[in-house]
């Protein structure tokens, strides 16, 4: 067996390792999500809208009901994606995304701060859960809070 081959097997094995690939595989399945998500309901809100006038012009008897439907949908779709966050989790999750494979990328290619250090093995774990940590911080600070209740 090769050398690159037996470090690709350890890093198979390799806890921290498998957690870096779990987190980069999560993070980057869920910014797809919420862009996948984000740009269906921003796709069909502008559909929507440019309907209105369109229908508007023509002369049916029940035109007033579609239309004003059609604004219903729109002030809906617009509502979840304020409630959902689609857009701001898709640009978070990518973020953190790319500074996971940025870290793993750094640390395989023994730079800085991974060169020079006693254990960068152990940095390297601090750093994922200082990223996820992170990403978790600013998740948890936008959502909904419940009213203090006296």
């Amino acid at each position: 067996m090769s050398t690159a081959q037996a470090n690709l097997s350890d890093r198979n094995s390799d806890p921290i390792f498998e957690r870096l690939e779990d987190q980069i595989a999560w993070y980057d399945r869920k910014s797809l999500g919420s862009q996948q998500k984000y740009k269906r309901i921003k796709i069909a809100e502008i559909v929507a809208a440019a309907a209105i006038p369109f229908l508007s012009s023509l002369k049916f008897s029940h035109l007033v009901t579609v239309t004003g439907g059609l604004g219903v949908v729109i002030t809906v779709l617009e509502g979840l994606l304020h409630l959902n966050q689609y857009q701001e989790n898709w640009i978070a999750y990518r973020s953190t995304c790319e500074s996971l494979k940025h870290e793993k990328y750094t640390y395989l290619g023994k730079a800085s701060p991974y060169a020079n250090v006693a254990d960068p093995h152990a940095l390297l774990a601090e750093r994922i859960e200082s990223l996820v940590s992170q990403e978790h911080a600013k998740w948890a600070s936008v959502q909904p809070q419940e009213p203090h209740k006296d």
